[in-house]
Parts: C-alpha cells; sequence; structure tokens
C-alpha cells in the first residue's frame, strides 16, 4: 500500500464545492497516512452543495505552497467560480505549479487552472462544459476518467473519483513532477 506519511496536502475549496470531491479524496490521503488541510478565501467553515460542512484550516491569503507537498481542487461550479475571483487563491495555486508540486482537479476545479495561467503545453481532463475554457488558456483536454500530466492529476466528475484518489495518493507518494528536482 502506497504511503502518505509526513507529506501534507492542501484542499482549496469554498462554499458550494461538491461534497464528495472534497470528502473522497480527502479520505484517501489520510487513510494513505498523509495530513490534509483546508484551505479557503475566508475563515470559519464552509459548506458543500449537499450540506457537509467542514471547518477552515487556513484562509488562502496565508497558505504557502512551500508548506504542503500537494494541492487538491475539487469542483462545484459556484465553488470554482468563485476561487477564481480571488487572487490570493489563484497565487496559491499558480506557486504549486512553478514549485513542480503535484495538483489534482477534479469537475468544476480545473476552472481556477486557468485564471492561474499554468495550463500551457498541458494535457487534462474536467467536467466537459470547461472543455473550451480550458483549450483556450492553452491546454490539450481529454475525455478520460482520470488523466496524468506532469504531476497534474485530472478527472471529469464524481463517477471518477475512486481512479482519481488512485492516482492522487500515488502522485503524492512520488512528490516533485517527474522530471523535476527536489
Amino acid at each position: 500500500m502506497t504511503t502518505l506519511d509526513t507529506k501534507r496536502v492542501a484542499f482549496l475549496l469554498t462554499n458550494d464545492f461538491e461534497d464528495s470531491e472534497l470528502t473522497s479524496p480527502w479520505g484517501a490521503v489520510t487513510e494513505a497516512g498523509g495530513d490534509a488541510s483546508l484551505i479557503s478565501p475566508e475563515s470559519g467553515s464552509v459548506k458543500g452543495k449537499n450540506g457537509h460542512e467542514q471547518s477552515v484550516d487556513l484562509i488562502s491569503g496565508d497558505a504557502r505552497a512551500a508548506d504542503f507537498d500537494a494541492l487538491v481542487l475539487p469542483g462545484g461550479v459556484g465553488n470554482a467560480d468563485l476561487l477564481r475571483l480571488d487572487e490570493a487563491s489563484v497565487s496559491f495555486v499558480r506557486d504549486f505549479f512553478e514549485a513542480h508540486k503535484p495538483v489534482a482537479v477534479i469537475c468544476h476545479g480545473a476552472w481556477i487552472l486557468t485564471d492561474a495561467k499554468v495550463l500551457d503545453g498541458r494535457t487534462l481532463t474536467s467536467f466537459p462544459s470547461l472543455k473550451t475554457d480550458l483549450i483556450n488558456a492553452g491546454a490539450t483536454w481529454v475525455d478520460e476518467e482520470v488523466h496524468v500530466d506532469q504531476g497534474l492529476v485530472s478527472s471529469r466528475t464524481p463517477d471518477d473519483l475512486p481512479a482519481f484518489n488512485a492516482k492522487l495518493v500515488e502522485e503524492v507518494a512520488e512528490g516533485k513532477h517527474r522530471g523535476q528536482t527536489a
């Protein structure tokens, strides 16, 4: 079994996230021994579109990619739309790419990547309605259950969570994107 002992994983989201896209990967990370933290633009707690509520560990303005080994971006249309308007969240995401750390996005979670300007030359999947936005941001879009591109793990919908979680844990365990030095 892959272990994530000593690995810190940030989950960046706000209200109206897709509940299972937080709870399922969170469970996969913690069951593998990783330390998960919820990052959000505002303190307090966040509530998913289906009612899951969870406390915020750190606000995005105070969060630093250097303090984490990987980033997970759950979906949910409202969540994704609000996050991309928060410059601290956009910068936080960009910093993971600049540090060549694993990033996992599912469903609408990929939307913030367009604002972070990190998609040029990347291949990923997402909820189908994001296809044009991702292509316009320089990405190649594929319709696959899960796709991995140099540490960027992506999936389409909650139906893909088993494959997404497996690749998320694998990439976090590997650490830096392939081809990068530590």
